[in-house]
């Protein structure tokens, strides 16, 4: 028990009693502090906040709050750490199908991309309508301290509007647990 006590140097000999005995009960009651969860990287919390992202090319999207916004003349991207939300614009003649996107848009990312593998092309329907999902992993871009690069995956949709293209790009590292999360945001991009 002296050994203990060491344990509570400043306090006085009565309040080192009280501590180690409040130090037992905890510990004898099988009580202990809870344990932090351990998540992969770019892995997004189940509590993250989205906020409505009102895009001046006439589409809304739902983002996490808190992402670093970068506004591009095709469109914006939104990034925290080792996850990114890329949303794009172009006009084209016409609608996406499983076949142009084989064709052309798979191919643009394998020459543009970082060791770009792709994988399943398919037709979705999400809540704003019908889209192509392309899903493909890459390389990240070399951090610029360490050079580090990490192993990508990227589900990439796809939606037509009166002569225009969206393209919703979402990324993280792979093996992160963002199913739920880039189901939110496909599901909530809207023409305006």
């Amino acid at each position: 028990m002296n050994g203990n006590i060491r344990h509570f140097p400043r306090l006085a000999i009565g309040q080192r009693l009280m501590a180690m005995v409040a130090v037992f009960c905890l510990a004898s009651s099988g009580v202990s502090a809870a344990q932090q969860e351990k998540s992969p990287p770019g892995d997004i919390p189940d509590s993250q906040v989205f906020i409505s992202y009102q895009s001046p090319l006439g589409l809304s999207l739902k983002v996490p709050e808190g992402w670093a916004r970068t506004e591009r003349d095709d469109g914006a991207r939104f990034a925290d750490k080792f996850n990114a939300v890329d949303l794009s614009l172009t006009q084209v003649a016409a609608a996406p199908s499983l076949e142009s996107a084989k064709a052309v848009e798979v191919p643009v990312l394998v020459n543009t991309g970082d060791k770009v593998e792709p994988g399943k092309v398919e037709s979705v329907t999400l809540k704003g309508g019908p889209a192509i999902r392309i899903r493909y992993t890459s390389d990240s871009e070399a951090n610029p301290v360490t050079h580090r690069q990490l192993r990508l995956e990227h589900e990439r949709y796809l939606f037509f509007h009166d002569g225009r293209q969206a393209a919703l790009d979402l990324s993280a590292p792979v093996g992160a647990d963002n199913a739920d999360q880039w189901r939110l945001m496909a599901n909530s991009l809207r023409w305006n």
